[in-house]
């Protein structure tokens, strides 16, 4: 089949969804691949890296109109404005793979199911055990919380590792992080290697196991579980919220560093840094808002922005992963490409089974129809 990626449009993207060392093997699969000019440029991957593998680079419009598959990092609502532009040119017919931030209504969802478009949204990947070599939230993930905390350390006006000196002792910064999922995890790694003190807390108590084989301690404020669906915590009710926020205040005094990664899939981050948890912090201390995609953790937090507030740094980033655009693009396309491979029997015939859990979770609009009655009212369709 003849598989096309497009260079992504949007302001902050510097991914490419197919690096040139995932085409050899979709070329013995025997499928064609058609490259954007440039596309890789961003991350690395100049087009003759691309030609070299056996692709074929070539304008935006062609690989659009005549791709049989496409492979994306933003479409949809991911992509705002340009994923209209996009779909006013793609093929009848096509498959397309790619973020589609499918948790709010969009007009090129319209088009795509007028189109008879069969679209995926990378974002609802099942957290399964089969389904992990696909899980591009996770891999992302990563890389914002190894990044975080880097950027993290440079904003501090004191070091992270402790240091025996000629001058005397230099103690180690705290660390503190909000939320031990994939992001989070990486981060307590990371601040770890770099030789500070690290805490974390979760709503969820199943992942103290995983917090303290890093070599963190596990803060336990006694909230009673709220472990959600897929390996996600659920929303707290309003009482453990403000014994949540009690706790959280008295904590955070003697906390060099706040890295929060509470997300809720489909929701607006949790709000678990009060106005009041900050003005607690020590004049110079730094919190790394990596929820600011949804709004962020702290209601201070300007998506996109790095502010001062009662003398805290409050860094609030967007697309993190994408300031690692060569490590990203390659855990990307081995992402999306394993995910390919799910449209594929043993001799290389392509169907779109329904029957598969992956599949059937991650698709949005087929054969001119939404998916599925929920997944329709949300995106407008």
């Amino acid at each position: 089949m003849k598989i096309g990626v497009p260079k992504e449009q949007h302001a902050l993207e510097t991914r490419v969804a197919l690096v040139p060392a995932h085409i050899a093997g979709l070329i013995k699969a025997g499928h064609a691949i058609q490259i954007e000019t440039n596309a890789g440029a961003a991350a690395g991957f100049p087009d003759d890296a691309y030609v070299k593998a056996g692709a074929h680079v070539t304008d935006r419009k062609t690989i659009l109109s005549e791709s049989e598959i496409v492979l994306a990092v933003r479409a949809g609502s991911a992509d705002g404005d340009h994923s209209l532009k996009d779909a006013a040119i793609q093929k009848e017919g096509q498959v397309l793979i790619a973020m589609m931030d499918p948790y709010q209504a969009h007009e090129s969802f319209k088009i795509y199911k007028e189109k008879q478009i069969s679209s995926f949204s990378l974002e609802l990947i099942p957290r399964i055990t089969r389904a992990q070599s696909m899980d591009v939230l996770s891999s992302m993930a990563s890389l914002a919380g190894y990044l975080g905390v880097l950027q993290a350390a440079e904003n501090l006006p004191k070091m992270f590792p402790m240091m025996m000196t000629a001058a005397g002792t230099v103690v180690p910064a705290k660390v503190f992080v909000l939320g031990a999922g994939v992001a989070g995890l990486q981060a307590l790694a990371t601040a770890k290697r770099l030789g500070s003190v690290v805490s974390a807390f979760d709503v969820r108590p199943a992942v103290k196991e995983q917090v303290e084989s890093l070599g963190a301690r596990f803060v336990e404020f006694d909230l009673g579980s709220a472990e959600g669906q897929g390996g996600y915590a659920k929303e707290l009710s309003d009482e453990q919220k403000k014994k949540q926020q009690e706790k959280l205040i008295a904590y955070a005094k003697d906390i060099d560093v706040i890295i929060s990664t509470a997300a809720i899939p489909g929701r607006p981050s949790p709000k678990l840094i009060s106005e009041e948890m900050v003005k607690a912090m020590a004049p110079g201390s730094v919190i790394m808002d990596l929820a600011a995609e949804r709004g962020g953790n702290c209601v201070l937090s300007q998506p996109g922005k790095t502010i001062v507030a009662h003398g805290v740094t409050i860094m609030a980033p967007l697309n993190l992963a994408a300031r690692l655009a060569n490590t990203a693009s390659q855990l990307f396309s081995k992402n999306i490409s394993t995910f390919l491979g799910l449209f594929f029997d043993k001799e290389k015939n392509f169907s779109i089974n329904l029957e598969d859990e992956i599949i059937a979770a991650c698709i949005l609009t087929h054969a001119g129809k939404g998916a599925n009655e929920k997944n329709s009212q949300t995106l407008g369709i």
